[in-house]
């Protein structure tokens, strides 16, 4: 073999080597990206077209990441008002076998948001559920963590969304139960 054929397939191998052990995968798009890092800095999934109801909204192109007026970082990215969330708690920590996760969970106002329809029983987002375990949308992934899952119930009015370490910790075969079961938190006086 010449040498600089050699070097290339040595290149190669390093490189696929390198990217295996480190367990890198492709980045999702930022409208297709979640985060959790406290009440004010936060994306989540919501539908791309005005008064949608969430269950509608589950095909390709009809969901996007909205952000926090704060967590906002990237322009293909939608903004919630200021003012979505009107009782929300945040928590971090160790799930059921040790490992991390950080949740929103709460009351919202979905009249203050264009895309939800407020009468909507709502339904589930995730990054591992839907066809073929792809997520709901399709490739769509919680910074820093390998999974989440989101219910978003506009007649509760409310919303929870969870991103973890342990796909235990993030059930997504709870998709009709709603955020209490789903993910246990603050609830109180949304309706």
């Amino acid at each position: 073999m010449p040498h600089s054929a050699f070097r290339i397939f040595l290149l190669s191998a390093l490189s696929a080597t390198l990217s295996s052990a480190a367990g890198l995968e492709a980045r999702a798009a930022a409208d297709n990206t979640v985060y959790v890092t406290s009440t004010d800095k936060f994306c989540m999934i919501m539908p791309r077209t005005p008064h949608t109801n969430i269950g509608d909204s589950e095909h390709p192109g009809g969901m996007q990441s909205y952000c926090s007026p704060n967590g906002r970082y990237d322009s293909s990215q939608g903004e919630l008002p200021a003012q979505f969330w009107s009782n929300v708690a945040f928590k971090s920590g160790s799930g059921k076998n040790g490992k991390r996760y950080a949740q929103l969970t709460g009351c919202i106002q979905p009249e203050l948001l264009d895309r939800l329809n407020p009468d909507d029983s709502g339904g589930q987002y995730d990054s591992s559920g839907g066809a073929g375990g792809t997520g709901n949308p399709q490739g769509s992934v919680c910074l820093g963590y390998q999974h989440y899952v989101e219910l978003v119930e506009p007649a509760g009015p409310r919303a929870c969304i969870k991103c973890c370490d342990d796909p235990t910790d993030c059930p997504t075969n709870k998709d009709t139960q709603g955020c209490p079961d789903v993910i246990p938190g603050n609830y109180f006086n949304c309706g």
